[in-house]
Parts: structure tokens; C-alpha cells; sequence
């Protein structure tokens, strides 16, 4: 499989100092992840989810997670195993999602726009500069 199609050029700004508008950065990403900065123990990205859609159901053993919804609504679901996720709670717009290291974790889009939101990972989780156009083309990447 060709690596190329998820990495785009210079868009992320790997260990550099960074400054930007993250409401407008994540309000005009039309991806479904384009990771913006990647630093030794952080990493940035911004994500657009189509009704109906979702991150994909996943856990993280090595970091904890932050999430910030910009537009629309959907419904965040956690539990300690992917059968068992006790956890559920419709958020919506300038809410927050915190993730703790080893819980899987969903958020559905259940709006009628697209789910804008954006990603802190500490430590980082993507291969710095990923970008993946689709949910499928995240599936399908052999990084993630």
C-alpha cells in the first residue's frame, strides 16, 4: 500500500513554535483528521465527521486525550472494554471530552451538520503530518 496518500506535504508543523486560530482551523478542515503539530509529549489535530458518522471506536494505552467540539452534536460513549461502554453523554458545541489513557472511546455525529472538533493527544498518537480525506482512508493507513 502506497503511504504517500496519508501525508500531505508541510501541514504539520512538527516541534516548531505554532500559533493559530484553532476554532477557524477546525471550522474550515474538511478532512476527516489533518494532524497540525506534533511535539515530543503533544500532538494537535482537527477532524470533520459526516452525519451519521463517527471517530471509529478506539483506545489509547499509551496517552490520554482531549477533545473540543467547534459545530454540531453527537453522542461520546466510554467504557473500560469496546462490549462495555457504560459511559454516554450527548455533547455538543464548546463542550470538551476528556479521555483517560486505556478507555475506548466513540463520538457519533447524531446533528444534521457535520461534527467539527478538535484533538490533543499526550503523548502524540499519529504519525506527525497525517491527513486522511475519509474515515476509510484512517482504516485503511498500516500507521494507524
Amino acid at each position: 500500500m502506497n503511504n504517500d496518500k496519508f501525508l500531505i506535504g508541510n501541514v504539520d508543523n512538527d516541534k516548531k513554535p505554532y500559533v493559530i486560530n484553532i476554532e477557524k482551523e477546525t471550522l474550515d478542515n474538511t478532512n476527516f483528521r489533518t494532524t497540525l503539530w506534533t511535539g515530543e509529549k503533544l500532538q494537535l489535530t482537527v477532524m470533520e465527521i459526516p452525519v451519521g458518522g463517527d471517530i471509529g471506536l478506539e483506545v489509547h494505552n499509551e496517552n490520554d486525550q482531549f477533545i473540543r467540539i467547534e459545530q454540531g452534536d453527537g453522542l461520546c460513549q466510554m467504557g473500560p472494554s469496546e462490549d462495555n461502554l457504560s459511559f454516554e453523554q450527548k455533547v455538543s458545541e464548546d463542550e470538551a471530552v476528556f479521555v483517560p489513557l486505556g478507555v475506548w472511546h466513540n463520538i457519533t455525529n447524531k446533528g444534521n451538520v457535520p461534527l467539527k472538533l478538535y484533538t490533543i493527544y499526550a503523548s502524540p498518537d499519529h504519525v506527525p503530518g497525517t491527513v486522511h480525506s475519509t474515515q476509510e482512508d484512517a482504516e485503511d493507513d498500516p500507521n494507524e
